[in-house]
């Protein structure tokens, strides 16, 4: 930093490097809009009014011009592609920053994951700061392919990009008290701690908050938010691809209240950044739903930074870093033109080219189990009623029912008339022989098989049938492609996406990616799927972490009792 050349520029001593002239700031500190000129040295905002000149300016009249967005919680991984083709989807929205939990890729590879997010990051035109994954694995309920302690965690506690610790899961490990939990709270303890904490409340939530977590973004309902708001936390207003909370939470927000609150996606699909948008697009719904627009921006730039304490980020002043956004007006809300670090990096929805390019990171291959047989899908009876695993459209908690399978031979098989169906989890990391099958309901499927190496959180893989031969097949091409997306019938692959970065992500373009997915649940609902997005729902039935009945590797999971759980009541 050449503070010198910094100061004769802001006082119009030198020229700035660029001059945006006639925009209308959103002033999200004093919450004003009005016109003025910005003048930008290197990657700084320098001044702020008339009577500047630059080398190189641009007139933006009756455009405003806002700070650059931020996604305050992101699993970048759920995008499903690089780093970069992410960067090239988001940056033309407005995205400046994301700070990601690279929780998914580092229960596959450990922190070999979290490197390759890291070295992936660099010459991207966006910010990708980093919360490191606090709980690798999850839990002890199922088979992750890495394990993540305290000591491995501590060499990376000053690296540039790292904000903090990701978020706290294992809220019965922080209420118990286990030393691995707190040893990991106390290391991070001067940084930011995240939460992640649905339905605690009380004096539970009093202890984990005393912790010293901060934030949570599992908040479902306004009195939930209420609590922890009052409690001292951030809520983190999220709409992700299938937790969208962001209407039911919009009514908590008031004048007196709002400087606590900022946006996020938790998990973002193809599909839905591709045709809603990013940040863009929880601003748009704030504002439809009646938030003061710049409220609305406010929660997407300046709160998100005094949490993480990003000093020179997330608005229009001196010694600001130049990341900002151009767009037409509030109901529109159309994307003219995003700067980065003081340059111009996308126009009109397009990304400019870079230079440097992105880095291509080399990554090993993720997929290892043992030979499946058919009789590996098979449920021998054991009793009357089986413990089955609801569906709820539209979130990632499940409901816990208790009903009589169907019998044939002594073996439970589907039932597509009353949409029980068969749900399969295979250890996909170390080739252990574990395969573990339950009941769902709620998926729709009436033929074939369809399956996902994507499974929260440990990643295994995860398979609803009508039938063992189509599971078998399922999981079969998944191991052969390195992980992916697989639809099986009649024992024939029908559709399918290669995911060989971790069994998590594909190399191809993000357009590539989300018309694949298209067809994908195209071909689902042709075999009776009922909802949209039918892979994102089973992924989340193997999340031990989130309530109330879910299956790993290991067998069904009572959430709420953090145990196994016999298939069979009786």
């Amino acid at each position: 930093m050449n503070l010198a050349k910094i100061i004769k520029t802001a006082r119009g001593d030198k020229k700035a490097d660029l001059l945006l002239k006639n925009g209308k700031i959103i002033n999200v500190f004093s919450g004003e809009i009005y016109p003025n000129d910005v003048a930008i040295y290197k990657d700084m905002i320098v001044g702020i009014g008339e009577g500047y000149s630059a080398d190189r300016e641009i007139d933006i009249s009756d455009c405003y011009l806002s700070p650059g967005f931020i996604d305050g919680h992101i699993h970048l991984e759920s995008s499903m592609v690089k780093i970069s083709e992410f960067a090239k989807t988001v940056v033309p929205l407005g995205t400046t920053s994301v700070i990601i939990d690279p929780h998914e890729i580092a229960n596959v590879l450990g922190l070999e994951g979290i490197r390759y997010m890291l070295e992936s990051s660099k010459y991207n035109p966006l910010n990708i700061f980093m919360m490191l994954p606090s709980c690798v694995p999850a839990s002890s309920l199922g088979t992750s392919g890495a394990s993540i302690s305290v000591n491995d965690l501590y060499p990376l506690l000053d690296e540039k990009w790292v904000l903090g610790l990701g978020e706290m899961m294992n809220f019965s490990g922080v209420l118990n008290q286990i030393p691995e939990v707190l040893d990991k709270i106390k290391i991070f303890s001067p940084k930011c701690i995240d939460g992640h904490a649905p339905n605690l409340s009380g004096k539970d939530l009093c202890a984990y908050i005393s912790a010293q977590i901060r934030s949570d973004h599992e908040c479902t309902t306004v009195k939930e938010a209420q609590e922890k708001l009052r409690l001292g936390m951030y809520i983190m207003l999220r709409e992700g691809s299938v937790t969208r909370n962001l209407k039911d939470l919009l009514p908590l927000l008031n004048s007196n209240n709002s400087r606590r609150c900022f946006f996020c996606c938790d998990d973002r699909h193809p599909k839905d950044l591709i045709e809603e948008g990013h940040i863009n697009y929880l601003i748009k719904t704030a504002i439809k739903n009646g938030i003061d627009p710049i409220t609305a921006i406010r929660m997407a730039t300046l709160n998100t930074t005094e949490y993480f304490r990003l000093r020179n980020l997330g608005a229009i002043a001196p010694g600001y870093t130049a990341n900002l956004v151009v767009f037409d007006n509030f109901k529109d809300f159309n994307i003219l033109k995003v700067f980065y670090n003081g340059k111009l990096v996308a126009k009109n929805g397009e990304l400019l080219e870079l230079n440097p390019k992105p880095l291509e990171v080399p990554i090993r291959g993720s997929v290892n189990i043992k030979w499946l047989y058919p009789k590996d899908f098979k449920i021998r009876v054991k009793g009357n009623k089986c413990r089955i695993i609801e569906v709820i459209p539209g979130q990632i908690i499940t409901k816990s029912s208790i009903d009589l399978p169907k019998v044939e031979d002594n073996w439970v098989i589907s039932d597509t008339e009353r949409d029980i169906l068969k749900v399969a989890v295979i250890e996909r990391h170390h080739a252990i022989k574990k395969v573990s099958v339950g009941l769902v309901k709620g998926i729709g499927l009436k033929k074939g098989a369809l399956g996902s190496s994507v499974a929260h959180d440990s990643h295994n893989i995860i398979i609803v049938g009508t039938n063992d031969k189509d599971m078998l097949n399922v999981g079969a091409a998944i191991a052969k492609m390195g992980g992916g997306l697989a639809i099986s019938r009649d024992e024939e692959i029908i559709d399918s996406l290669p995911l060989p970065i971790a069994g998590l992500m594909s190399d191809r373009p993000l357009l590539e990616v989300k018309e694949n997915l298209d067809s994908l649940y195209k071909t689902s609902k042709s075999l009776g799927v009922t909802m949209d997005n039918p892979f994102m729902s089973i992924a989340f039935l193997s999340l031990e972490v989130a309530p109330h009945l879910k299956i790993t590797n290991k067998g069904l999971v009572d959430v709420d009792n953090s145990k196994i759980v016999d298939l069979f009541l009786d």
